[in-house]
C-alpha cells in the first residue's frame, strides 16, 4: 500500500511538471540564485592576483680561503674574503583585494612584505605595478597601492559580529589559478571558530602574532593568502592567512578544512597606521627571559603550581628590572590575559610596540603582585635578548 501511494505521488509530481514546464524551470533557476552567488558576484571584481619578485641573499664560504691565507700567497694576492654573498630572485604568488576606489589593496606581509617588484592582476585581465605603502610583519598585514581611479572595491564588515556557523566564502589565487582566466577561485564553508590565538615563526628569527583569528572550513590553499573571507552579505570579515595542512607538495600546501583569517577589525586598525606611518615600531625589548613552568621546574624552584611562565633572567636597568620584576617570579597574566603557556606571553607581549605600557601579574613566593612595564626601544648592542 505504501509503495502504491509513493508511486501515485511521484506520478502527480511528474504530471505537474509536464503541465507547467516553464514554471518548474523558473523555480529551479530562482533557487540557483542565493546569498552566496550574490556575494560572489558583488565581490569578485575587487579580488586581485599578486605576483611577487623578491631578492634574497645567499652566503657561502670560500673553499680556498685557508689555502690562499698562507703568508706566501698573501704577498701576491693579498687577503681574500672568507665568505661571499650571492643575490638571487625568488618569485611567488598570493591574493589580495581592493578596499578603495583609488587603488589601495590589502594582502599579507608574508605575501608581499619583502617584495622588490609586485604585479597585480585584475579580473578584467589588466596588470598593474604595485608599491608597498606599509607592512607589519607581526600582524602579517601589508597595504599596497596601484595607480588609477574608480576601481571596484569590497565593503568591510565588523568582525565583532561574526557568528560561529554562519557562511564563510573564501576568495583567492590558489596555486596561481588566477593567471589562467583572471578570475578568483571561490570556496564556501562556515565559520568554524572565533577567538583563536597563536604565534608562528616569521622566517627571520621573529614571530608573527595571530590574535583572535577566525577559523573556517572553507578550502584555503597555498596562494589564497591575502584574499578576503566574506560573509553571506558580501562583506569582508577577515583576511585569509594561515592553513593547517597534512598535504604538502612541490606547489605548496592543500586544504584539509582548517584555515584561519585575520579578523577585519584588527586589520582596519593596522591599515590606518600603515597608511599614515608606513610601519609600526616593534623593535622593543622586555629585558627578561622566560621559560614555561612544568612539573619539574615547579619542583626544582619549589613553586606552588605548575602553570605560568618563570622569569629566568632580568637585565639591569631593562624594562622588566625597572618594573620591579625579578628572576624567580612566575608571570600568570599580561594585560589581564592568563599566561598558562609560553605562547600566551608571546601573544600578549610580541603584539606590542615601542613605549607601550603593559600590566604584568606575577607570583613571588606566596604573594601575587602587579607591575606596569614599559616596552622600550631595543638597545643597539648588549643586554638580554628578549
Amino acid at each position: 500500500m505504501k509503495k502504491q501511494a509513493l508511486t501515485a505521488i511521484l506520478a502527480a509530481i511528474m504530471a505537474a511538471i509536464a503541465a507547467h514546464p516553464l514554471a518548474a524551470q523558473n523555480d529551479i533557476a530562482s533557487s540557483r540564485k542565493n546569498a552566496i552567488t550574490r556575494a560572489v558576484a558583488r565581490c569578485s571584481p575587487a579580488i586581485v592576483g599578486i605576483n611577487v619578485t623578491e631578492t634574497r641573499q645567499q652566503y657561502y664560504s670560500d673553499p680556498f680561503a685557508d689555502f690562499f691565507g698562507d703568508p706566501f700567497f698573501r704577498n701576491y694576492w693579498g687577503d681574500r674574503p672568507r665568505t661571499y654573498r650571492k643575490d638571487y630572485e625568488v618569485r611567488s604568488l598570493g591574493s589580495g583585494f581592493l578596499i578603495s576606489e583609488d587603488g589601495y589593496i590589502l594582502t599579507n606581509d608574508h605575501v608581499a612584505g619583502n617584495a622588490t617588484k609586485i604585479v597585480v592582476t585584475m579580473t578584467d585581465g589588466s596588470k598593474h605595478d604595485a608599491k608597498i605603502v606599509g607592512t607589519d610583519p607581526v600582524t602579517d598585514v601589508a597595504l599596497l597601492k596601484i595607480e588609477g581611479k574608480k576601481f571596484p572595491f569590497v565593503k568591510l564588515a565588523s568582525s565583532e559580529d561574526v557568528e560561529v556557523g554562519e557562511w564563510a566564502i573564501a576568495f583567492g589565487n590558489p596555486f596561481g589559478l588566477f593567471d589562467n582566466n583572471a578570475k578568483p577561485t571561490v570556496t564556501v564553508g562556515v565559520v568554524s571558530n572565533v577567538g583563536v590565538s597563536f604565534t608562528q615563526p616569521n622566517g627571520t628569527g621573529g614571530r608573527r602574532v595571530y590574535r583572535n583569528m577566525i577559523q573556517t572550513d572553507a578550502a584555503i590553499s597555498s596562494g589564497n593568502s591575502g584574499g578576503p573571507l566574506i560573509n553571506g552579505l558580501g562583506e569582508v570579515i577577515g583576511v585569509n592567512t594561515v592553513i593547517y595542512s597534512t598535504s604538502q607538495g612541490a606547489n605548496g600546501a592543500g586544504s584539509i578544512g582548517i584555515g584561519f583569517a585575520i579578523p577585519i577589525n584588527r586589520v582596519k586598525a593596522i591599515v590606518d597606521r600603515l597608511r599614515d606611518q608606513g610601519t609600526i615600531r616593534r623593535d622593543f625589548w622586555t629585558g627578561m627571559t622566560v621559560t614555561p613552568v612544568n612539573a619539574e621546574i615547579a619542583a626544582y624552584y619549589r613553586l606552588n603550581a605548575a602553570d605560568g611562565v618563570l622569569v629566568t633572567e632580568v637585565a639591569s636597568n631593562g624594562p622588566a628590572d625597572e618594573a620591579g620584576i625579578e628572576p624567580g617570579d612566575v608571570i600568570i597574566a599580561v594585560d589581564g590575559q592568563p599566561t598558562l603557556r609560553e605562547d600566551d606571553i608571546n601573544i600578549a607581549i610580541l603584539d606590542g610596540e615601542v613605549n607601550q605600557r603593559i600590566s604584568v601579574e606575577f607570583r613571588r613566593g606566596g604573594q601575587t603582585s602587579t607591575a606596569t612595564m614599559t616596552l622600550k626601544a631595543r638597545p643597539r648592542s648588549g643586554g638580554v635578548r628578549n
